[in-house]
């Protein structure tokens, strides 16, 4: 997927964004160490150690069937609900490993919600789609939270005049959009997205593209992406998953893209790779 020789991956635009997010702290909010992932005898994931920053977007790349989604449904405990899967190492969220025995998975994922790569409102309104995650956890929702959550998703201005109708009346994009708000409702401090555009036509995607930049200002955010492109246009961080399960580097975008330590991960992003 190696794009033109006057096309770089890495715009100005792109760039100037991240310069100002590098100047924040880059404290870390999650940690693998030593993170190995089986499904039965099949191992998905080997020995991955990283630590993701607060308040940015890292992005995760490889080919298919590399441990990208795996290790993202690692991090809020969606693998559980695989009977075959078998976690060994840490997973740690604010220092906290997620999989000690004390940490309630269902509680865990208000701390970090997560966004699917097809949209999948519920067959509700638009102002039960919202408030789900608050009523779950036996939270009253008021109108307040529902604008603030649709806002936060860049919804708002489309939907205000129609929160009683169905979510599955929306687009394909304000779809997705509704499930991000959804997600932000209950105000995490991580949002999981596995692919949130590839479902979506180029206008609509771009859309989610914008909001996620905007989702960093308040949250951390960790993309699944198999566009690279995308990859280079919003992320700060890039996680390059290669067969086998392995993490083979992790660094700021930019240098991912333009100056890679790993000829493999050169190989992959130029088309080279497999």
């Amino acid at each position: 997927m190696a794009t033109g020789e006057n096309e770089p991956l890495i715009s100005t635009a792109v760039t100037s964004r991240e310069t100002e997010r590098s100047a924040r702290a880059d404290e870390t909010i999650l940690e693998a160490r030593g993170l190995d992932v089986h499904y039965g005898e099949d191992r998905a994931l080997r020995e991955v150690t990283a630590e993701i920053p607060e308040r940015k977007v890292t992005a995760i790349i490889g080919p298919s069937g590399c441990g990208k989604s795996t290790f993202l449904r690692s991090i809020n405990r969606m693998n559980d609900q695989i009977e075959v899967c078998r976690v060994e190492g840490d997973l740690l969220f604010r220092g906290k490993n997620v999989y000690d025995d004390d940490v309630d998975p269902v509680a865990l994922r208000r701390k970090i919600g997560q966004v699917f790569q097809k949209p999948n409102p519920f067959p509700k309104s638009i102002r039960d789609n919202v408030t789900y995650g608050l009523r779950v956890q036996g939270k009253s929702a008021t109108d307040d939270d529902v604008e603030r959550a649709l806002r936060g998703a860049a919804l708002w201005s489309e939907v205000e005049g129609k929160l009683d109708s169905s979510g599955l009346d929306l687009s394909g994009g304000q779809q997705q959009r509704l499930c991000i708000a959804r997600a932000i409702a209950p105000d995490p401090e991580v949002v999981l997205m596995d692919e949130p555009t590839s479902a979506l036509d180029p206008v609509a995607a771009s859309k989610i593209e914008d909001l996620i930049a905007e989702l960093a200002r308040e949250y951390t955010v960790v993309i699944v992406t198999h566009n690279m492109q995308q990859a280079a246009r919003i992320s700060d961080e890039t996680m390059v998953f290669l067969t086998g399960g392995e993490l083979v580097e992790f660094d700021d975008t930019a240098t991912i893209f333009e100056n890679p330590a790993n000829q493999a991960v050169e190989d992959y992003i130029t088309g080279k790779f497999g």
